[in-house]
């Protein structure tokens, strides 16, 4: 499945936050990150001449960045946010000054439920957090998950 192909299928419902979204997190994502469809949705990953380990799992791209437009949610999957506490912590902080909405989220799943409701200012400060080279670090040093 290619990029295209995964937008035409989005729910009309999703599609303008689903595009909104990607815009944003592409235009404030560092340097060095590739587009790709990793688990069924498009992202950002670590490409394998970067990072020719890749994902532990598959031995593709290392991903970073999925968004996923869902039957009842938008879905931004933020891997760093899974590895790194302290930028966990700051979203979870952080969220509350940007959305009246109650903050639905997963270790690394943020779900947004109404398509009008997206906080794309913390989106795009989110984006900016890490480099490749930092999420490289921080995927092959840490144990995954955020602090107990």
């Amino acid at each position: 499945m290619t990029f295209d192909e995964y937008v035409q299928n989005i729910d009309e419902k999703w599609k303008v936050a689903f595009l909104k979204t990607w815009e944003t997190i592409e235009t404030h994502l560092p340097q060095g990150f590739e587009i790709g469809i990793s688990h069924g949705m498009p992202g950002f990953e670590v490409p394998l001449e970067q990072y020719p380990k890749g994902y532990h799992v598959d031995n593709e791209p290392l991903p970073f960045i999925g968004i996923a437009a869902q039957k009842r949610h938008l879905a931004v999957y933020h891997m760093g946010m899974y590895r790194e506490p302290e930028i966990y912590d700051w979203f979870t902080e952080e969220y509350p000054k940007h959305m009246t909405t109650k903050l639905n989220m997963g270790k690394s799943c943020i779900r947004f439920t109404n398509p009008k409701k997206i906080p794309y200012e913390l989106l795009a400060e989110l984006a900016e957090k890490m480099t490749v080279d930092k999420w490289i670090e921080l995927y092959e040093s840490r144990p995954a998950g955020p602090k107990a």
